[in-house]
This record gives structure tokens, sequence and C-alpha cells, in this order.
């Protein structure tokens, strides 16, 4: 199943189910719980994020060309940093490029973002997938200068601005994707590929991050985990590329469809 979530005319934020003739059906109940999908037929509305997620996990340097391209050895253990639920975007609306705390360095990376269905902890990676709802596109925006030079060592600065967690543009069910890891994934800036890559060649793979998430940590229904980019991120390039005012990103990711946003400028 392929899950929407849009406003509707009435102004309500509802969920829908795509058919395979291309309309959509309301959902009634929550994605999160209990849950059916009804007879209604509906026009959906303005696209949202698929969910507003409880919390945010985010997996650092879990592709072994990108820790390759970036010198950096393979991590022992899931390198983990969080984003703010605020910074969620839309499908199709706006990345803001900082200006109040000014960033020049703002970078795109493409990622499978998983979403945890029912609360979990202390799950063994044989049965980590039971507890998985889906997956969705994600697009883990970071400023590369904040990250870096300006975090503190932290990266959590540098990765959570408003706008900076753009997701969509569908929830597609776990049944639909029996295995996550054979995935082809992709970014294209301005209809340039940059990154062209698949998500088995992430060093930990979907069943082993949930089962380290959740050590000795309760993962709660609604909780998303970004699992890593692929090779070809802007700050590697010779030189660098950065996303500019008047860009458009796309996030590609077979099996779920694309997440398009364009790029702007914070307003002074």
């Amino acid at each position: 199943m392929r899950i929407i979530r849009h406003q509707a005319s009435n102004g309500t934020i509802q969920h829908a189910a795509l058919q395979p003739d291309g309309t959509a059906r309301r959902i009634e109940g929550d994605i999160l719980g209990s849950f059916h999908v009804s007879a209604d037929v509906v026009t959906p509305g303005k696209l949202l994020a698929p969910l507003q997620p409880t919390a945010i996990f985010c997996i650092g340097l879990n592709y072994r060309k990108h820790a390759e391209e970036g010198n950096a050895a393979i991590p022992q253990h899931p390198v983990l940093f969080m984003k703010s639920p605020g910074a969620v975007q839309n499908p199709g609306d706006d990345i803001v490029l900082p200006r109040h705390l000014q960033s020049d360095e703002v970078d795109y990376e493409c990622e499978l973002a998983v979403v945890i269905g029912k609360a979990c902890k202390n799950v063994s990676k044989a049965n980590a997938l039971d507890y998985v709802l889906g997956y969705t596109c994600a697009n883990d925006v970071s400023a590369r200068d904040w990250q870096i030079k300006r975090g503190g060592s932290q990266w959590c600065r540098g990765k959570t601005f408003d706008t900076f967690a753009p997701l969509g543009p569908c929830l597609v069910l776990k049944d639909e994707i029996p295995d996550p890891n054979t995935l082809r994934i992709q970014t294209i800036l301005n209809g340039k590929t940059m990154q062209d890559s698949n998500t088995s060649d992430m060093i930990f793979d979907v069943p082993t991050l949930i089962e380290f998430l959740s050590g000795s940590t309760t993962l709660l229904p609604g909780t998303v985990i970004l699992t890593g980019t692929p090779q070809g991120v802007g700050a590697a390039m010779k030189p660098p590329v950065f996303l500019q005012l008047g860009d458009t990103v796309t996030i590609n990711i077979e099996k779920i469809g694309a997440l398009t946003n364009p790029i702007v400028e914070e307003a002074a």
C-alpha cells in the first residue's frame, strides 16, 4: 500500500491510499495504530510529508563509498545524530538556505527513511522489520559549515535548520518492499545526477540499525530513521557544489518515488 498525507479541501489533514487506477481513497483511523481504507474516493489537496515524526534519528557514514570519498574510517558502530521534527518539509515546498545564522555550504543528501509503526525496545536484528510501518524518501539537508567548522564537534546544528528534513512523496508500506537494502537511490540537482547508488552499499543494514537504535531505548510509533547517504555529496565534489537560490533538488528511490524541493533563501 502507498499512503499520502494531504490537506483536504475543507482544511483538515487526512491520509489516503493511492490506488492502482490512479485514484485515492480516504483512510480512516490512525496509520500509527488501527486504520482501514474506506470506499470513499477523494481528490487529494496539497501534498504533505507522509507523517509528522515523533523523533528523527539519523545515521552518518553508513555507505562504504561515501566513507571512502571523505577519507573516513569505516565506523565500528552506527554514527548517530538527530534532527528536530520541526525540520520536516513537505514535497514541493521550499528548502530554505539559512541567512540569520548564515550558511554558504548547504548540501543535499538522498536517504532512505524508515518509519517505525509500533513501539519497540531491545529488538533483535532477526525480527526488527516486524516493527517497521514503511519507507519514504528523505533529503538530509546539511549546512556543512555549521556541521563541521562551527558546530562544536556536534552535527545537530548544521543538520536541523528549518526545512532541512524533506520527506515524501508517499509512505510505502513494508509489504511492497520486503528487503529495503536492494533499492536504487539518487539525487538529481537541476537535472544532473549527483548521487546514484544502491541501499545494498550500507555498512549497517536496516535491521541492524533498528536493533542498535532500540538498544536500551524505546522507539515510539512515528519514529523516522534516516539511514545515511551514498557517495556524491556536494561537499566531496572538486570544486564543492552547494545548494543555491533557484536550484531544484530531487531524491529518487526505487519503488517509492521522487521527492522534489526548490531552493530559496531565508527572508532578511
